[in-house]
């Protein structure tokens, strides 16, 4: 009986050593996805994966500041590659698409379409230009701009609108439903089942949308590499995309 419960004992101990404590820096948008993939993770790998999420360009700065973590998810490749340049990280893939959407506060009903966002006295909230979401709602004001679909200099009057510039999608999202802005531009998939009940989404026609590819790799200073390497794996299967695609998230392309 003893030998069998030192044996046991044993088993236990290589068990708890095997199991590793991982970082994962993501993007905002990524909140609830990676939370239940967070979960699920853990719960097949015995591992227990911590996220900080914030925008692409706070978790950038973070690690070239000497932050510790062990992968990367980032809403472009303007905020990644370079990590991959200076060797902190090891390369990266696709690993989600997603697309842009306009919404507004369900009982303000002063912005009905897109020609609305450039009218006089509108108050709109986007992200700052170094935020993912940020440069692509300026591609979109920019695409807007060279269709002339609604009129001369929209970016001038769609900029001069803009009432606040966030560090993140989350807090864009969160202004609206707070009632603090007109509308606002934020990615689909942070028109979750919490802030759906609060708000509307505007007609984006297709032609003026954009297309965000999220990239996600490991750091090369990980602590745990191989466990790193099965988180990213992890999200790539079947079951991590399930999960994305939950959340409004689409194929990577």
């Amino acid at each position: 009986m003893k030998k069998k419960l030192l044996i046991s004992t044993l088993l236990l101990g290589l068990g708890s050593a095997s199991a590793a404590n991982l970082t994962v820096f993501a993007a905002a948008s990524l909140t609830d996805a990676f939370a239940e993939m967070g979960r699920a993770f853990d719960a097949s790998s015995g591992n227990t994966t911590t996220f900080q999420f914030a925008g692409s360009q706070a978790l950038r700065t973070q690690l070239d500041n000497g932050a510790r973590a062990d992968v990367y998810a980032s809403a472009n490749n303007a905020q990644f590659d370079p990590l991959v340049k200076s060797g902190l990280v090891g390369g990266g893939q696709p690993f989600l698409s997603n697309r842009l959407a306009v919404i507004a506060p369900r009982n303000n009903a002063k912005v009905q379409t897109l020609a609305d966002l450039s009218k006089p006295g509108i108050k709109l909230v986007i992200a700052d230009k170094a935020v993912p979401v940020g440069d692509y709602t300026r591609r979109m004001v920019s695409a807007i701009d060279k269709s002339n679909a609604y009129g001369k200099d929209f970016s001038g009057r769609f900029m001069k609108n803009v009432v606040s510039e966030e560090p993140n999608v989350r807090q864009v999202a969160l202004k609206v439903q707070l009632g603090e802005a007109d509308a606002a531009v934020v990615y689909s998939s942070d028109v979750t089942p919490a802030l759906r009940p609060s708000v509307r989404v505007i007609t984006l026609p297709t032609r003026f949308n954009q297309s965000a590819s999220y990239p996600i790799g490991t750091l090369k200073n990980s602590a745990s590499p191989e466990a790193a390497q099965a988180f990213v794996k992890f999200v790539l299967s079947g079951e991590g995309q399930a999960i994305l695609k939950k959340w409004g998230f689409l194929k990577p392309q």
